[in-house]
């Protein structure tokens, strides 16, 4: 049996990795950790360190720029793997629209592309007092 495919499936078994996991699915763009942090509204440690799992699973890639390591999806080669990501990507999307949409609005402040402002900024906690009014 294929260890890659027990670490993935143990990776995903936790709520915050599956959350995750799911949002870099649908967004199809790199994340860095702060942006990570924000979405979720997690620790910088429980978010390095369900990143970390999803990368170490084979899920993931990573990538350092300058100061941000970026995370993606991976591409995943064998079958029983894009299977697996293909799970993921069904699951219902109501389950996520609280993360989906401040995941939006978190990649939206980039400039050029390339996120700029660290978590927790004062940028962020501006942006999600508008989402909190328009509703």
């Amino acid at each position: 049996m294929d260890d890659r495919y027990i670490d993935a499936l143990k990776a995903l078994s936790d709520p915050n990795r599956l959350r995750l996991f799911w949002l870099l699915v649908h967004v199809d763009q790199r994340v860095t950790v702060a942006e990570a942090m924000d979405v979720t509204q997690d620790t910088q440690y429980n978010v390095s360190r369900n990143l970390k799992m999803l990368f170490k699973a084979g899920l993931l890639t990573q990538e350092k720029q300058g100061k941000w390591v970026l995370y993606t999806l991976a591409g995943q080669e064998l079958a029983h793997c894009k299977l697996l990501v293909d799970s993921v990507r069904a699951l219902p999307k109501e389950w996520f629209v609280d993360e989906l949409q401040r995941c939006l609005i978190r990649l939206s402040m980039r400039v050029n592309g390339e996120c700029v402002i660290g978590a927790n900024s004062e940028a962020w906690n501006v942006a999600l007092q508008r989402i909190h009014h328009s509703l």
